[in-house]
């Protein structure tokens, strides 16, 4: 079976941001993937919605030989596991969340269905420290190539 590379995006607001992506990177590394890479752990103000609570984010990158699909189960399930009760897909809307992870890139694959949009557009190119985060995160893959 191959193995596709994936890029995921990790934030959190609430109960102890720092910790929850931590426990999140490490349900990932023992559900999804191996984890091959990931970027500093940086803090940003909420976007797109107010709180007064700083998110905590940081970018990875796995190998995986699960679909896009499958991945998106794996990921919607630890984010349920570790407390999130509502998916801003679903709602609607943004707003404080224990841990979020969405799927910038899946290899080399342009994906498209009602759930799920691969590259994450958003990611690359709109917000700031999504970008911040992917540029540090390819510097590391390069030098360690």
């Amino acid at each position: 079976m191959s193995s596709n590379n994936v890029i995921l995006l990790l934030g959190s607001n609430i109960n102890f941001p720092e910790k929850n992506i931590d426990f999140a990177i490490e349900l990932i590394n023992n559900n999804l993937g191996a984890i091959i890479a990931k970027s500093s752990k940086i803090m940003t103000d909420p976007i797109e919605f107010v709180s007064k609570n700083i998110f905590c984010n940081i970018a990875v990158l796995i190998s995986t030989q699960f679909s896009p699909i499958k991945v998106l189960n794996i990921v919607k399930k630890i984010e349920y596991g570790m407390g999130r009760t509502e998916d801003s897909f679903v709602k609607g809307c943004y707003q404080d969340r224990v841990i979020d992870i969405d799927i910038v890139c899946f290899g080399n694959i342009k994906f498209c269905s009602h759930k799920l949009t691969i590259p994450h557009d958003k990611h690359l190119t709109q917000r700031e420290f999504s970008r911040e985060l992917l540029d540090e995160l390819n510097l590391i893959i390069k030098n360690k190539q």
